[in-house]
């Protein structure tokens, strides 16, 4: 990510710090302040590494056999995509919540005011999201081994999931980083995020066949951005036609990235700067 020049408290930044190399090399540091105050954070890294596989583990359990009676599919390969997913995308709300706590205490402005490149910042932000997404899925996978989940297509299918997950995470961060910077520093995001995140937690292909929901609601399911996802990541493990979906995951993730990454980069230096 880069920005238009900007000025700082001691005046316009250097061409040094708005060079690939500051961005490259900053946004790596800063990338291991945000992955060490998000593992000082036992509550959430319990929340975001633990929870997640107890959940699908109870999927399975209390909903697996009803979902494979009425599909004829097997529930654990769309159960594990499915919370892959969704621990991706509430993941991302605890982010949104540091950076607002960092807003509120001033050091969003203290770094903002640093001779860094005014980017770097926001990008290890994205970045910690991408070790958080590799870290979990991994996790999940092997959660989901135990109750049932294989990888019947090889072992290149690991890497296609998780390249999969990654590309949802990333623009699913990039979305709500952009929203967390934007709105003022009063508004609760964990209500209004979570409701979106459930809304699309509950109406994809995850749970059941695109053809089980009402005719009128087929579309929407079926081209949501978590659909594709899941069917990808399902042909990937057990069989199946790879390429429209995959096309549609690629799509929806450059295009959320993209729109929303200038919203990012500019309501950050509203928020750093806001007084």
């Amino acid at each position: 990510m880069s920005i238009e020049p900007d000025v700082g408290a001691d005046g316009p930044a250097s061409a040094g710090e708005r060079s690939p190399r500051a961005l490259t090399e900053q946004s790596l540091v800063l990338t291991w302040r945000q992955l060490a105050v998000l593992v000082r954070d036992r509550a959430t890294v319990l929340q975001i590494l633990f929870i997640p596989a107890l959940t699908m583990v109870m999927f399975k359990v209390v909903l697996g056999d009803a979902i494979g009676s009425a599909t004829g599919q097997d529930s654990v390969y769309g159960t594990v995509p499915l919370v892959i997913l969704v621990s991706a995308m509430f993941g991302s709300l605890a982010s949104a919540v540091r950076l607002n706590k960092e807003r509120a205490t001033g050091l969003l402005g203290r770094l903002y005011v640093l001779p860094i490149h005014r980017a770097a910042d926001l990008t290890s932000r994205v970045l910690c999201e991408v070790v958080r997404i590799v870290i979990t899925t991994i996790l999940l996978l092997l959660a989901g081994m135990f109750i049932g989940f294989r990888f019947t297509q090889g072992p290149f299918a690991v890497l296609g999931i998780l390249g999969v997950a990654l590309m949802f995470g990333i623009a699913y961060s990039t979305f709500v980083l952009s929203v967390a910077v934007n709105v003022r520093p009063s508004v609760t995001l964990v209500p209004m995020l979570s409701l979106l995140s459930s809304v699309l937690m509950f109406f994809n292909s995850g749970f059941s066949p695109v053809e089980a929901y009402p005719t009128w609601l087929q579309p929407i399911v079926e081209n949501q951005p978590m659909t594709p996802a899941i069917d990808v990541m399902r042909a990937l493990a057990s069989g199946g036609p790879i390429t429209e979906n995959m096309v549609k995951v690629v799509l929806w993730a450059v295009t959320i990235t993209v729109v929303c990454a200038v919203p990012a980069l500019r309501g950050y230096k509203k928020a750093a700067t806001a007084r």
